[in-house]
């Protein structure tokens, strides 16, 4: 069998000249190894038209010089196998025979019948553009797409048929294709394997997919990002906001054909991860014609029987097709947080607080409804011991960020918490001109130019924003401005490094203040002369009790302090925790063992790979609760401080033992 298969093989490249012998091989195997139909579907490619439309009148000559005979069984049985097959003509070559089809002037009837279809198909982020004719078939189109993207065909998937094929071997011209199509590839792994399905999904839920989307109706390509927990309505939803087109006009190309429902992830669509490409128009709005409404409004002449003999049954057709007059209405698109020219701003605000709860649900920030001069003086007007910061949360229905950024960042219960307890929220939308004009003005006229000045140079593609603003003795100005294309961790890092500045800067004020009003007791005890005695009592009473209180206030500034430099340090922790690599099996190669003596005298034991670096190990301790600013690590020989050593360098390279201990010492 494996000869006969070596024969075969030879034939079958000597007639169609493919040198490549794994392509041959994979053509000859789509045909269960029958070299006349492997001829057959591989010609087409090269003269547009197959070798069974020729014309019956082909003749076939057969001229053997110096040809081996196994070829010659193998031709002759071709001839007898079919006798609609074409006639070829057999020429001498080098090693094997070399066939050429001599078409005859009968042939080019059939041509003239077919048309040349032009294909775009898009696979990653490349377009292959290919030229066939529409009596080939669904697998001529594939191994032509195979050979320019060497993806087999039994991987092919395709998407963005008008007609979807169900198999094949179906031609073209069955399908009823226009000229020009757009077909989208994906793997046939990329559509789900189910055998690992549950494997996979987590993964992909918590990833990003990158979606190239072609606006055709506004000759646009965007590249969005999406995590893929967000479903196939998600994705539509945010495209209304770029192009006003919304979801249920909408017409889509690229999404996997098995697609049935809008609800679905994109984890769970089938697209291939992590880049895919679509096309999004517009569909086709119905044609209304003036005579139907005529009709309505007045009776039909005799004049007019003509035009409205397709409308003789008024009555009931109106009843089917009410739906043709919704096309003249324009379709609602959500309502902004604030309307536009909003002159009251806390109408503006109260506006603002009810839609951001209709939109983004119950869990939210509190916001502060009153104007933007109500805010500044509710949080940093105030005196020292009672102010707070002030977090202007600004907003952009434009911005794809938007959705995320308050569903995600804004509804974490941590953000909250630290918010609620350190901060007047005050929000305000940007989507109108006018609204951020009036904010501008307002802002100016509170904070100074330059406030107003950065607040004018916020980009709509970074929004929404945080502009957290403090007071610092009798200056109010903007501190950072925390942009809306951050995570939760990098969001609470911002909002608690605002929190210690702003609570170094405010203790500082309130000892400022408590001297102020010391100096001032002194001046009135002076003043009283005639109350000395009664005076110097009740300012002694007094000063004990205000250092009492200041001393107490200090202990919960500290404790405060202290917990937060906790909660710092718990998050660094978990962030390291989720980096390091898993623990190595024991009956590996290369693996050291490592003992770690602690202060308390105990021992704490863990395998490495020899080519992990040395972060890795410190890193470790760190998870283990024992952090390299408070802890340095000390081989035991040669004795060495290990945090003053290059942490990228291998365990291997520290030239650490299969079983090794260190020492773990205080700072």
């Amino acid at each position: 069998m494996a000869g006969n298969r070596d024969v075969i093989l030879a034939d079958f490249q000597a007639c169609t000249d493919i040198d490549d012998v794994g392509e041959a091989i994979l053509h000859l195997e789509g045909t269960n190894w029958d070299l006349l139909a492997a001829i057959n579907n591989v010609m087409p490619q090269n003269t547009q038209q197959l070798p069974s439309e020729l014309n019956r009148d082909i003749e076939m000559i057969e001229e053997i010089k110096h040809v081996s005979k196994n070829s010659s069984n193998t031709i002759s049985t071709l001839q007898n196998k079919s006798l609609n097959s074409p006639k070829v003509e057999i020429l001498p070559g080098t090693s094997s025979s070399k066939t050429l089809c001599k078409s005859l002037p009968g042939s080019s009837r059939l041509k003239e019948q077919s048309k040349i279809l032009t294909f775009h198909v898009h696979y990653q982020s490349k377009t292959v553009k290919i030229e066939m004719s529409d009596t080939n078939t669904i697998g001529d189109l594939k191994l032509s797409i195979f050979n320019h993207t060497k993806v087999p065909p039994c991987q092919q998937l395709l998407h963005g048929w008008k007609n979807e094929p169900q198999t094949d071997s179906i031609t073209l011209k069955s399908l009823d294709l226009s000229q020009k199509n757009e077909l989208f590839m994906s793997l046939a792994a990329d559509a789900g394997d189910h055998s690992s399905e549950g494997i996979k999904l987590s993964d992909r839920l918590s990833s990003t997919y990158v979606l190239n989307i072609k606006d055709e109706i506004n000759n646009v390509t965007y590249k969005l990002n999406f995590p893929g927990s967000l479903t196939i309505l998600d994705v539509k939803s945010n495209i209304y906001t770029l192009n006003d087109v919304p979801v249920r006009n909408q017409l889509w190309k690229g999404w996997p054909s098995t697609l049935k429902s809008d609800s679905i992830s994109l984890a769970q669509s089938g697209i291939p991860y992590p880049e895919h490409n679509l096309l999004v128009d517009r569909i086709p709005s119905k044609e209304i014609k003036k005579e139907i409404i005529d009709l309505v409004d007045t009776d039909s002449s005799i004049d007019d029987q003509e035009d409205g003999e397709d409308y003789e049954d008024a009555p009931e057709s109106f009843q089917v097709d009410d739906d043709i007059f919704v096309e003249h209405v324009q379709s609602a698109k959500i309502q902004h947080l604030i309307p536009d020219n909003t002159e009251d701003e806390i109408v503006g605000t109260i506006h603002f607080l009810e839609e951001y709860k209709r939109r983004y649900g119950p869990v939210h920030p509190q916001f502060f409804t009153g104007t933007f001069e109500d805010a500044v003086a509710e949080s940093c007007s105030k005196l020292p011991r009672e102010r707070k910061l002030l977090a202007v949360y600004l907003h952009h229905d434009n911005s794809i960020l938007a959705n995320v950024f308050c569903t995600q960042l804004l509804d974490f219960e941590t953000v909250l918490q630290l918010l609620s307890a350190n901060f007047v929220i005050w929000g305000w939308d940007f989507t109108y001109e006018s609204n951020k004009q009036k904010f501008l003005t307002s802002i100016q006229q509170i904070l100074g130019s330059a406030a107003a000045m950065t607040v004018r140079n916020i980009e709509v593609d970074t929004m929404p924003v945080l502009m957290i603003i403090m007071r610092s003795r009798s200056n109010t100005d903007v501190f950072t401005i925390i942009h809306g294309n951050v995570g939760v961790n990098e969001l609470l890092t911002n909002l608690i490094e605002a929190v210690d500045v702003f609570q170094e800067q405010k203790q500082s004020d309130i000892e400022f203040e408590d001297e102020r009003q010391a100096r001032e007791r002194v001046k009135e005890e002076q003043d009283q002369a005639y109350q000395e005695s009664l005076a110097a009592d009740r300012a002694k009473e007094e000063a004990k009790q205000l250092l009492e209180k200041i001393e107490k206030e200090r202990k919960e500034q500290a404790e405060n302090e202290r917990l937060a430099e906790q909660a710092r340090k718990e998050a660094h922790r978990l962030e390291v925790k989720s980096n390091l690599p898993p623990e190595p099996p024991q009956d590996v190669e290369d693996v050291l063992k490592i003992k770690v003596r602690l202060p308390s005298g105990n021992v704490l034991e863990r395998r490495f790979n020899t080519n992990a670096s040395l972060q890795t190990l410190l890193n470790f301790l760190i998870v283990e609760g024992y952090p390299t600013e408070d802890y340095k690590v000390i081989s035991s020989w040669p004795r060495r401080d290990l945090t003053n050593v290059d942490p990228f360098l291998t365990l291997s390279d520290l030239k650490f033992c299969s079983q090794e201990t260190v020492i773990l010492e205080e700072r």
